[in-house]
């Protein structure tokens, strides 16, 4: 019963989307035509995803504050071997929620002296699989979903910076990472109000740059939610489209968002007939493999390192998403 209820009202906002309905009735909106509901559905995935932005990026912030890029480098150094790729990996679940602001952290852990492919896990893992995209994916489709996506991510994360690591490629990384001698990544202790004020902060900073992304994305969902006949997104992305995967996949990475405005895309895709699968590789490839950030990338790395860094991360993203759509029926 609790659990009922964290998950629809507070998680889910349902009371947020029967206010909604309520106000659109009152104004004379009919909530069940094709404008309304447009309405309906955009109003409420704007509210809804800006309180759970704010909430979760104050919360991970704060989380954040006591990682800076000097304690987590000291905390990755006392590991190795696929112990170092894991802690990475996890590492990079409280911290930046983009694959661009991952690239600066990702360029100083390398400058420092971190073994490559522990730095990859990191760079995998911090935009693909964050704590908000956890409690993101729970409010949209359910725990199970979201934990085994989260999961899988990590996994994906593991096993790209392992595989890197075997491969030796030290040598693609740009010269004036492998020449530094001494980067500087220190960071000051902060007191308990400087932290809450970093929270803040971080809070207000990340808003102004994704509640544009926020509005697009929202508004894309609705125009696929109330306007795009089902048998159409069926026909590409449905189950009868053995590449839809691969489809989603590749249509994601010239954009450049996060899961904050990809997930209510995902959301009204699911909704016309789309599968699990297809949708979560479409999120996947736009968070982690977006055009600008493998832009920034190719000024760190080498081309031979890039592209084996994205046939990684997409190898892994289309199996995900074919894994997801054979159990679909199983954990929706």
């Amino acid at each position: 019963m609790i659990d009922d209820f964290i998950l629809n009202q507070v998680l889910g906002m349902k009371w947020l989307d029967e206010l909604i309905e309520s106000l659109l009735l009152f104004a004379g909106a009919d909530p069940e035509s094709g404008l309304g509901g447009g309405i309906h559905f955009f109003l409420y995935d704007v509210i809804k995803i800006t309180i759970l932005l704010c909430v979760l990026i104050y919360l991970i912030s704060y989380i954040q504050s006591f990682f800076p890029p000097e304690r987590s480098k000291k905390i990755l150094g006392r590991f190795h071997g696929i112990w170092a790729n894991c802690i990475a990996a996890l590492l990079g679940t409280v911290t930046p929620f983009c694959s661009c602001s991952s690239i600066p952290l990702f360029i100083g852990f390398t400058s420092a002296g971190l073994p490559l492919g522990v730095t990859f896990s990191f760079l995998i893992s911090s935009p693909m699989v964050d704590i908000a995209s956890l409690i993101l994916l729970i409010s949209i489709f359910g725990t199970k979903v979201a934990v085994l996506y989260v999961g899988l991510g990590l996994v994906i994360a593991v096993l790209g910076g392992t595989l890197i690591e075997k491969l030796h490629m030290e040598d693609q990384v740009a010269e004036f990472i492998r020449k530094a001698d001494s980067v500087d990544i220190d960071s000051p202790s902060l007191s308990q109000k400087e932290r809450l004020v970093y929270a803040k902060d971080q809070v207000l900073d990340t808003l102004k740059k994704v509640f544009p992304y926020i509005l697009l994305g929202v508004g894309i969902g609705a125009v696929i939610h109330n306007w795009i006949p089902q048998s159409f997104v069926e026909g590409i992305l449905g189950s009868h489209n053995p590449i839809g995967v691969v489809l989603a996949t590749i249509v994601g990475i010239p954009m450049y968002a996060n899961i904050f405005s990809t997930i209510t895309i995902a959301d009204a895709l699911l909704y016309k007939g789309a599968q699990l699968g297809t949708v979560l590789a479409f999120m996947m490839g736009v968070t982690t493999l977006s055009l600008p950030s493998m832009i920034m990338l190719k000024n760190a790395i080498k081309t031979k390192l890039l592209t084996v860094f994205i046939a990684i991360c997409t190898v892994g993203i289309v199996i995900i998403g074919y894994l997801f759509n054979l159990i679909q029926s199983t954990i929706l």
